[in-house]
């Protein structure tokens, strides 16, 4: 089955007309700005981004997360590539708003209390969605638990499982708490807070003293899973769930929606949900191969299109195509802004970003040359080493077919060795290659970076192992600026790839799994005979390409039209 048809905005203007809160969103990093150090990558942005076109669309929801008191880390790099994990220093008070409202969790048998802070989003229109960042930093907790909130993915599983028992059993009872009594739907972006369910369930029997009405809880709730191997799923032994819950629910009960052998809080969220979602037409699939026997749909991720258009691009789309902003279906129009004046608004964009490279490091870069992105989370699927498979080939081709420089970013979890190790691998590979082909890998990747990044670079490169790829929203940033992907087919770019004309696909959708070898041959033949000489050689093709890109791709791939599709397939009733 294709792509399903974006719905009609007017349809979800059902949902606009009610003054309280229905939507409860609930996500275990937002990446709102960065500022706010409560992300670590794609997750978090993503949700940051559905947030704010909730605020643009007026959909009546109200997101919740936990507050990082230190982040989720600083990141500095030695000379020799070597991450070191520093700790946020930021003031929750100057950007966030303190409220009245606590709640208590019981962690280990014992009560913890929980606070809340606001920030207020506010859309296009004026609309509002309030974000609510749960914390534990209070006096009244012991100093253990004042912690508990301190770090994003920090700690051991102990940890982590405190953090879940917060977000999910915490913001379901400080939503009640605060008096947002009108929530019809719960929708978990990722298993993180699926103890919310059971939050739910165990309201549901403490009220009506009857049954446990499974029914009841999937009725009102929504699950987007973002993870193709079990791996990446959370999962916890039932003797340390005991531990951490105690009595809170009869164990017999927990393993019969959650898993026999350990909690599992995929399984949990989907066996309580009434909707369930990958984030790409082919996550979809791969996800109901994990787990047979559940309904398991697919809307395809975006990005909110005015935060990650570049100023340049921004002020073209405010010129040629009114409106934009709140309809980036719009932005089909590209195709018609004059190819000189997006020639310019990108080479300002670019100029700013090399500016800031050449600031940062003693290798020079430059506007005329052909610049490549890539910035992901350092670890090893995403082998960010590709392209130096065969550093005599790569060199040769610079030096033959046309001289390149790539920009590098990205930091690797605190506790991934071998996602370390690929910084450090980048950061030699850039002293071996010198100045023959310049190299740079920037330190602490945050939205601010990602903006200059993705809208100042000439190609967005991207070559995951298949088929470890969920979705990928890098590159969708990328093409609102105009810029053509040079990708491997998994996630989204097996729906946004039209080849040499919004990109370029390394592999073939044919190719299930990945191979290093192969992978790295197809990458250099593309970079040979395709990307280097449309470049250098044919100005009005590679126009042409940067208008496809943004008419086609960032058209579609935008939380404008996925927000509108989760309205319509997901919260509606």
């Amino acid at each position: 089955m294709d792509q399903k048809i974006p719905p009609n905005p007017a349809k979800a203007q059902r949902l606009v007309s009610e003054e309280d809160r229905r939507i409860a969103y609930f996500s275990m990093e937002i990446g709102i700005e960065s500022s706010v150090p409560t992300y670590s990558g794609g997750l978090g942005v993503l949700a940051g981004d559905t947030i704010k076109s909730f605020a643009d669309l007026s959909v009546p929801a109200i997101a919740v997360t936990l507050l990082y008191q230190k982040g989720y880390f600083y990141q500095k790099l030695d000379d020799e590539g070597r991450q070191k994990e520093l700790p946020y220093q930021w003031n929750p008070a100057d950007t966030l708003e303190l409220l009245p409202h606590k709640v208590s969790v019981t962690i280990e048998n014992r009560p913890v209390l929980i606070q809340a802070w606001r920030y207020q989003i506010k859309g296009i229109t004026g609309y509002s969605i309030p974000v609510l960042f749960l914390d534990t930093n209070l006096v009244e907790n012991s100093e253990k638990d004042r912690h508990l909130t301190d770090f994003l993915y920090g700690g051991d599983e102990r940890y982590r499982l405190c953090q879940e028992v917060i977000l999910g059993i915490g913001g379901v009872r400080y939503l009640q708490e605060a008096n947002y009594t009108g929530i019809t739907k719960y929708h978990m972006n990722e298993g993180h807070s699926s103890l919310l369910t059971v939050e739910l369930l165990m309201e549901h029997r403490r009220r009506k003293q009857t049954c446990w009405d499974y029914d009841w809880v999937k009725r009102l709730c929504v699950f987007t899973t973002h993870t193709p191997v079990p791996a990446g799923m959370d999962q916890f032994s039932y003797p340390l769930v005991k531990e951490v819950l105690g009595d809170y629910i009869p164990l017999d009960i927990l393993k019969h929606v959650a898993g026999e052998d350990r909690l599992n809080m995929t399984l949990l969220a989907l066996n309580l949900s009434d909707y369930e979602n990958g984030v790409a037409k082919e996550h979809g699939r791969v996800s109901r191969e994990l787990f047979p026997g559940y309904s398991i749909d697919w809307i395809t991720n975006g990005v909110h299109s005015s935060s990650w258009a570049g100023p340049g691009f921004a002020s073209l789309f405010d010129n040629y195509i009114h409106g934009w902003k709140n309809d980036p279906f719009s932005l089909r129009y590209a195709l018609s802004i004059p190819k000189d004046e997006m020639w310019n608004a990108h080479q300002t964009q670019k100029q700013k970003l090399i500016d800031f490279v050449n600031s940062k490091t003693a290798i020079k870069m430059d506007t005329n040359t052909l610049t490549i992105g890539f910035a992901r989370r350092a670890t090893a699927y995403k082998r960010a080493d590709l392209i130096f498979h065969d550093l005599a080939r790569l060199k040769k081709i610079s030096k033959e077919k046309g001289r390149i420089q790539l920009v590098f970013a990205g930091k690797a979890h605190p506790h991934d060795e071998p996602g370390k190790e690929l910084i450090h691998k980048v950061v030699n590979m850039a002293k071996e290659l010198g100045n023959d082909l310049p190299v740079v890998y920037l330190e602490n990747y945050d939205i601010s970076l990602a903006k200059m990044l993705i809208s100042g670079v000439d190609v967005w490169l991207n070559n995951p192992r298949k088929p470890q790829e969920a979705s990928g929203t890098s590159g969708m940033k990328a093409a609102l600026n105009g810029i053509p992907s040079l990708s491997i087919l998994d996630g989204w770019w097996i729906e946004g790839c039209i080849e040499g004309l919004t990109g370029w696909a390394i592999d073939s959708v044919k190719e299930e799994t990945a191979d290093d070898n192969a992978n790295a041959a197809a990458l250099y033949n593309k970079l040979e005979k395709d990307v280097i000489p449309r470049f250098y050689n044919n100005r009005e093709e590679w126009l042409t390409m940067m208008r496809h890109t943004i008419a086609i791709n960032a058209s579609f791939f935008n939380t404008h039209r996925m927000v509108q599709q989760y309205v319509l397939n997901a919260y509606l009733d």
